[in-house]
């Protein structure tokens, strides 16, 4: 089987995943905008919950996965499964231990974290209680941190080990527990938003549990092993310190995001949660998934020094990604106020919030495609065994991203909505400088095909966006009520968007609708 098979393959099993993960994501907010619209305790919960989004960002996406899996995957290929089981059990002791100190800390020092996340809630007056109730909500939820650092490691072992379904479908958890939280909550607490905190512990408890059996299925005890001395230990610490430092610069622009914000009226942290959770709709089914895939096949390629091999991986990636991401960038702005409409737009959410969250994720839409190719360039440094690089781009994107967010907000009438351009500009300079950057370290990246590619992709993109435009001028959108017919607009010009992308590609012949057309017929006859 070849390594774009391979590739196809893991990246489907992640993608279809995911998918279940994001439309039962899809149905918590639309529950969580139903009971909380986005006002004070939907602002409160969104502070307070950045924190676990960090951390899965940093640990289950970040360092943990970047730093684990090349060093593992290296002692899989190049020594025996037992060591690659003491490794493991060598990391789980060392973490375990970090992870509870971690906890500690975070629920002792909760009210410093909320200040600086929300640092214009201290310069406002009337946003007493919010902060209050902000702090409350960051100590119930820090506990997140441990199971969400144990699942981490044990999702690094089973990728690396090209299993990848049980990892893919662990974040469903979150979205049943917090669905369950908020209909227990309405029903039993004073505060609902409470009971919405304790259902993401319990999510990061059962992210890890629902591993455990994969993990034994292939041989894989986790047991501490307290051996600090272990070479492989040192040399995932010595990788993860500087991914960790670029993955927290990434979190930062994330962070800064939400400061800004804090200066704004209550709603606006709402109104970028809810426009990056649109964006992510894409990004996770489609661009995290080819990252998680190319990981462990870079990693192997680059382990036996087959760089020819390798550039071909991350030549595929990359096309394979922006096949997926220009479509759905076109599709989300021409469509992306019909669509909030239609999920979020009930109870006490209400037009002016569909305006809002609009507003989010029309300027984060514009950056999609740089928010994927980002995480599979970023994969390719991290199969080389280079951390510093990504690090040091990471830092001019994040000063970049604060001096075009304080631009925005403070010089122009964009509000929230140029937060999330600044997040997406930064994210371009990012991805360019990571890619100027990797072609002096290995040389040619085939780029005569994905400027090829490209070529086909985005004047596609942009004729399927205009369908989605017309569509949107429909004066239903406006109005209340009616929402059989809107979803059935909506879902047909979504149907008819995609088929005309689909049949333009074809007419172009394009190489990855072929590749992918290849995949469905050779499964279909089971090969």
């Amino acid at each position: 089987m070849s390594e774009q098979v391979k590739v196809a393959k893991a990246a489907g099993i992640v993608g279809g995943a995911t998918l279940v993960s994001r439309v039962l994501g899809y149905i918590r907010d639309m529950v969580m905008s139903w009971a909380f619209g986005t006002g004070l305790a939907a602002d409160a919960f969104y502070v307070a919950y950045r924190i676990p989004n960090l951390l899965r960002e940093l640990l289950a996406e970040g360092s943990m996965s970047a730093a684990f899996i090349p060093v593992f995957t290296e002692t899989l290929t190049k020594e025996s499964k037992e060591s690659a089981v003491h490794l493991a059990n060598a990391v789980f002791a060392r973490l375990l231990v970090i992870l509870v100190i971690l906890t500690g800390l975070g629920i002792l020092f909760a009210p410093f974290v909320v200040k600086v996340i929300a640092w214009g809630w201290m310069h406002k007056a009337g946003n007493e209680e919010k902060y209050l109730l902000g702090v409350t909500l960051t100590r119930i939820m820090f506990p997140y941190l441990l199971f969400i650092g144990l699942a981490a490691l044990a999702m690094g072992i089973l990728n690396s080990l090209r299993s990848f379904l049980m990892p893919a479908l662990s974040p469903v958890m979150l979205n049943v527990m917090i669905i369950s939280a908020v209909a227990l909550g309405m029903r039993f607490l004073s505060q609902p938003v409470m009971g919405v905190a304790v259902g993401v512990v319990l999510w990061g408890m059962c992210q890890f549990l629902i591993q455990v059996p994969g993990l034994r299925k292939q041989g894989m005890r986790m047991r501490p092993e307290f051996t600090p001395s272990h070479p492989g230990v040192k040399k995932i610490g010595l990788l993860a310190l500087p991914v960790f430092l670029s993955s927290s610069v990434n979190q930062l622009n994330i962070f800064m995001g939400t400061i800004f914000a804090s200066f704004l009226p209550t709603g606006s942290i709402t109104y970028l949660f809810y426009g990056m959770r649109f964006v992510h709709f894409p990004l996770g089914i489609f661009g995290i998934a080819v990252a998680t895939a190319v990981l462990p096949s870079m990693s192997a390629q680059a382990a036996r020094k087959e760089m020819a091999e390798f550039r071909e991986t991350l030549s595929f990636g990359l096309r394979l990604v922006f096949f997926i991401m220009f479509p759905a960038m076109a599709g989300l702005i021409a469509l992306r106020i019909p669509i909030v409409t239609l999920l979020l737009q009930h109870g006490r959410f209400d037009q002016a919030s569909t305006a809002g969250v609009a507003s989010a994720v029309l300027f984060y839409a514009v950056g999609l495609w740089s928010f994927a190719g980002v995480r599979i360039v970023v994969q390719a440094f991290y199969s080389l065994q280079d951390t510093r690089t990504p690090v040091k781009i990471a830092i001019i994107a994040l000063v970049t991203n604060i001096l075009l967010s304080a631009i925005f907000v403070f010089w122009t009438p964009l509000a929230h909505g140029g937060l999330a351009l600044a997040a997406s500009l930064a994210s371009m300079v990012n991805i360019s400088l990571l890619t100027i950057q990797l072609r002096k370290k290995i040389g040619r990246m085939e780029g005569g095909r994905i400027r090829r590619s490209l070529f086909k992709i985005i004047p596609t993109s942009i004729a399927m966006g205009l369908i989605g435009w017309w569509i949107s001028r429909n004066p239903v959108w406006d109005a209340a009520g009616r929402t059989l017919f809107k979803a059935e607009l909506l879902c047909g010009g979504l149907a008819i968007s995609v088929l005309f992308y689909i049949a333009a590609m074809w007419v172009l012949k394009s190489e990855e609708l072929e590749f992918i057309r290849g995949m469905i017929v050779r499964r279909r006859h089971g090969a």
